[in-house]
């Protein structure tokens, strides 16, 4: 499954609105250690059928971020059931990144 761009549209029925656990990655295409993040995401997207992955660039969605308390970047949020239980910020090795939902 790819990892799914979302935006202020799209953000409550991709996110919120899961029937599947959600990683949000909060990111910036300046920010080199999200650069560095973004394959490993794309590669557990690969991998993980279970867990949806989306990505929110915070420089075009800026009211997301700060709706989320989103202030250092990369920073993966997990959800399930539209709740935040998990979250992240920095480059993490790819157990810890599954770890945010399997809680």
């Amino acid at each position: 499954m790819a990892v799914i761009t979302a935006n202020s549209d799209n953000f409550e029925a991709e996110v919120l609105n899961s029937d599947k656990p959600v990683i949000v990655d909060f990111n910036a295409a300046w920010c080199g250690p999200c650069k560095m993040l973004g394959p490993v995401i794309e590669e557990l997207s690969d991998e993980r059928e279970d867990i949806k992955f989306v990505s929110v660039d915070i420089d075009e969605e800026d009211i997301l971020a700060e709706d989320h308390d989103v202030s250092s970047i990369p920073c993966l949020v997990a959800f399930k059931d539209g709740k935040e239980i998990g979250r992240s910020i920095g480059i993490v090795p790819k157990s810890e990144i599954t770890a945010l939902v399997e809680g």
